[in-house]
């Protein structure tokens, strides 16, 4: 496994910078959470309960990461106040499955409502592409800190819109510079089949498929028409981040099956040898290579490769 390098100080100085910023943002430095007399503990704790069956006091600290002394003592004060119950679980009769008697939801009632609309006025404070880039931003933070797993986070299939050529161009020029030292010279030929996609598109022959996941772009295909008989498929990439997810073989399969329903007889396609995961989802969908050419191109010695599948 490849050494991964010390986080700098100032990226350390960064993180620690947004922690105090945010804190001051939502209201953790205040005595009692949305002006309330509950802490932003106990906040949590009710939450969790008001959302959840079946709730242990394990299972609670568990998923709060709250030591288990602390969190009995909270939960016998809830309990002292008639906001708590328990009941024998039925799995494992040292536990006890907790919940939240009428008392206690009255009680959290209103500091959900309080949190909601402390966000909205958050939010209302930005025009709206501004907090889409928010939502997204904190969506970056809690997937790459390990609150989302990445294998239970859908994505979508859509029609290409406003925006997207000069995003895929950007990316792919960016990532194939990166995972193979292309030069800029690959980004002025993604920039002409982007160009030329958009000027000449026909929505009768033709298609783009762009895979979007929690908002941003992370993959995409092109079909574009040759002729009468043959299509070609062009541009297929994922991005780092969604790759293993099978992305790649829907974006290839949707193509396929768009190219059959038009009565294509044949669908082509042009890549490189590097593009060791590319070829694969090709020879698994049916391809066949049909012929490989030396080439220098993007700055480097490649092999170029020819494959199609007959519809």
């Amino acid at each position: 496994m490849p050494d991964v390098p010390s986080s700098s100080n100032n990226q350390v100085d960064a993180v620690r910078g947004f922690n105090r910023f945010y804190t001051r943002q939502i209201g953790l430095l205040e005595e009692g959470l949305l002006k309330s007399e509950f802490s932003l503990t106990e906040v949590r704790v009710l939450y969790e309960l008001a959302h959840s069956d079946g709730l242990t006091a394990a299972g609670l600290g568990r998923d709060l990461g709250l030591d288990a002394g602390y969190l009995s003592r909270l939960l016998k004060k809830l309990e002292g106040r008639g906001f708590l119950t328990r009941r024998p679980s039925t799995d494992d009769a040292r536990q006890s499955v907790l919940g939240l008697t009428t008392l206690g939801r009255e009680a959290f009632s209103p500091l959900n409502q309080a949190s909601q609309d402390e966000v909205a006025a958050l939010l209302d404070r930005l025009v709206a592409g501004d907090r889409e880039k928010l939502v997204k931003a904190m969506r970056t933070i809690q997937q790459l800190l390990g609150g989302l797993p990445d294998d239970k986070v859908p994505y979508i299939l859509r029609m290409h819109q406003p925006g997207d050529m000069g995003w895929i161009t950007h990316r792919q020029a960016v990532l194939y510079h990166q995972e193979y030292g292309w030069d800029e010279t690959y980004e002025a030929l993604i920039a002409e089949i982007m160009s030329t996609f958009i000027k000449q598109f026909d929505s009768r022959y033709e298609r783009a498929w762009i895979a979007e996941r929690l908002g941003e772009i992370v993959g995409s295909v092109f079909l574009v028409r040759k002729s009468e008989e043959v299509a070609k498929l062009r541009l297929l990439y994922v991005e780092p981040s969604a790759r293993g997810l099978g992305i790649g073989r829907r974006l290839v399969d949707e193509c396929i099956q768009f190219a059959r329903g038009k009565g294509y007889k044949t669908l082509t396609l042009w890549t490189n040898d590097v593009l060791v995961s590319a070829g694969r989802i090709y020879n698994a969908a049916g391809f066949t290579l049909i012929q490989e050419e030396h080439h220098r191109s993007f700055g480097k010695d490649l092999i170029g490769q020819d494959w199609a599948l007959e519809l």
